[in-house]
């Protein structure tokens, strides 16, 4: 599996398909993706909290983040605000 450490090596798609089969054999260097995420968030406000946990499940949190190839954190946060929303709703 090759792995793409800028965004210049992505090439454009004609097609979803050409898209799938160059997925299927690259993916984004974590550093890569860390930096997207970090450049974003200095765009928008946010405190900073300390939230206490089980290790074993910040591990198997930190576990699937990764396979998702995102930072763990940025996930609780996404999970939260999905979560935030659904509460709101059925209100």
């Amino acid at each position: 599996m090759v792995t793409l450490t800028t965004w210049e090596e992505i090439p454009q798609f004609e097609t979803e398909q050409a898209e799938a089969d160059f997925w299927r054999g690259h993916r984004l260097d974590l550093r890569l993706i860390d930096t997207a995420l970090a450049d974003s968030a200095q765009s928008t406000e946010s405190v900073t909290i300390t939230l206490r946990m089980d290790p074993r499940m910040l591990s198997r949190i930190k576990r699937l983040a990764r396979s998702r190839y995102i930072n763990y954190q940025s996930m609780i946060k996404q999970w939260l605000g999905e979560r935030l929303e659904q509460e709101l709703r059925s209100r």
